[in-house]
């Protein structure tokens, strides 16, 4: 069962002390904290966005920093534990423990700890409304957006529905023929069949389509990416935007993929390095790294109407790549070389691998780690939104020895004070989920190394910032 890990040291404490040491951690992604009093049917909300999302847990008994307890309130305690059968559909898996603990007026008391399990289903409350966990707060979906985690957790995909107003004469001939050589039939309809890209009754999916249609951006208007040259380290935004240079690769899929290669390569940050006897130019970041972030990035985007395009922004000390639709509810990307094979399309997985392009997911990114690591350069670092993925690859070389001595939360540092906008100390504590105390440690850490700086008047300047050190 699934336990938010920065509670375990809490819960080992003295039992006088666990109450105030489980309060002062601050709630998000994988926690958040009810009062005894909550009623059953708004618990299940937390315990639906929880199971939707990437698993949780629930502290029962402490509520506006104070510890009160749960014992007397024994019979809507035990209501409490049973919410996830009685108001969840189909039920949310969940386990309940008592935790001795010492309440705000000096008696013994427990605590009502509920740890929710991530789900391979779609979850919803006795009213039927679906929650997602994004950050520290329960959003509750519209159709839409609950379709689209359907599509997300696998129950249904998106790829394999029909298109309208599509037939087989809309597909391209010569880019059928390409998928035939590779697999060594000349049958464009059975091909078609054998890979799951006509339904049963001979309707042509999204995922044909979009790898094979003619103009499939006539469908799928938002199914292109968009590469985007930025001088310098930053965007800029108005008279001070840095966009140099805007490609929009469009067509079929497998086109999509070539041009927006073949645009990177050209447009890609670059050094002269010696080759033998002359100096050759290289790119900074590695190009097989970046090639798998733009296949995986095209191959498991989210293509339902409601996504956007994908990005590829390159800037002279990085390349980053954003695409529609996060990673689904069962992956957790604190280490994304653990992530388990997940195909969100996997009609169009399946053909881009016959096509030779990039590998399955998993693999895939483990090697996008080793290439980065053959360089020193920082790890990739994934982020998400509450809609988007994105990749950055830096070029920023990394000292073994200066990485094992920082936080691991350094990249996530360095890449919010790469933005457009000054970053504070109570910044970086809000969006890792820090105590202020742990952010300015990290940060005098990170000062220490050489790689930020602290920029203000004097220690209580509340327009006070942090920047990297060579800006």
């Amino acid at each position: 069962m699934y336990r938010d890990p920065s509670l375990e040291p809490a819960l080992a404490l003295p039992a006088p002390a666990v109450g105030l040491a489980l309060a002062a951690i601050p709630e998000g992604q994988w926690l958040d904290r009810k009062s005894v009093r909550i009623r059953p049917a708004h618990l299940a909300q937390t315990e639906v966005a929880f199971a939707n999302a990437e698993g949780g847990s629930i502290l029962i008994g402490i509520h506006d920093g104070r510890v009160e307890g749960t014992d007397a309130h024994p019979q809507h305690r035990n209501e409490l534990m049973q919410a996830a059968i009685d108001q969840t559909e189909p039920p949310v898996r969940v386990r309940s423990t008592l935790v001795d603990c010492r309440n705000d007026r000096g008696e013994a008391d427990h605590l009502l700890v509920i740890d929710v399990e991530p789900s391979d289903t779609v979850h919803a409350t006795a009213r039927d409304e679906v929650f997602l966990r994004v950050g520290d707060e329960n959003r509750r979906l519209s159709f839409a957006q609950r379709q689209e985690l359907v599509y997300d957790k696998g129950h249904a995909h998106f790829d394999g529905t029909p298109v309208a107003d599509v037939s087989e004469d809309d597909l391209d001939p010569n880019a059928l023929d390409e998928l035939a050589e590779a697999l060594g039939t000349a049958d464009h309809r059975r091909l078609l069949h054998a890979r799951g890209l006509l339904t049963r009754g001979g309707a042509v999916t999204a995922a044909a389509y979009l790898l094979f249609g003619r103009t499939p951006q006539d469908a799928f208007p938002n199914a292109y990416v968009r590469v985007l040259r930025y001088q310098g380290r930053v965007r800029g935004a108005g008279a001070r935007q840095q966009l140099m240079e805007d490609v929009a690769c469009d067509g079929p899929l497998p086109h999509v993929i070539r041009t927006a290669i073949l645009a990177v390569r050209r447009l890609e940050p670059r050094r002269r390095v010696l080759d033998r006897d002359h100096f050759v130019p290289q790119g900074l970041v590695p190009e097989a790294a970046w090639v798998e972030g733009i296949v995986n990035a095209v191959v498991h985007r989210s293509y339902s109407p409601g996504g956007d395009h994908i990005r590829v922004e390159i800037f002279d000390d990085r390349i980053e790549v954003e695409s529609p639709g996060r990673f689904p509810g069962l992956v957790r990307i604190t280490d994304p070389r653990k992530i388990v094979r997940f195909a969100r399309n996997p009609r169009i997985a399946r053909v881009c691998t016959d096509l030779g392009f990039g590998q399955e997911l998993g693999e895939g990114i483990r090697r996008m780690f080793e290439e980065m690591r053959m360089r020193s350069l920082a790890e990739p670092l994934y982020t998400q939104t509450s809609a988007t993925v994105r990749l950055t690859l830096s070029a920023s070389v990394v000292d073994p020895e200066l990485a094992a001595r920082l936080p691991a939360q350094y990249p996530r540092i360095l890449a919010m004070l790469r933005g457009d906008t000054p970053v504070s100390t109570g910044d970086v504590a809000e969006a890792l989920g820090l105590a202020r105390p742990t952010a300015v440690r990290y940060l005098n850490m990170l000062r220490e190394a050489g790689l930020i700086e602290w920029v203000g008047k004097s220690a209580r300047d509340p327009r006070a910032y942090w920047r990297l050190h060579s800006e």
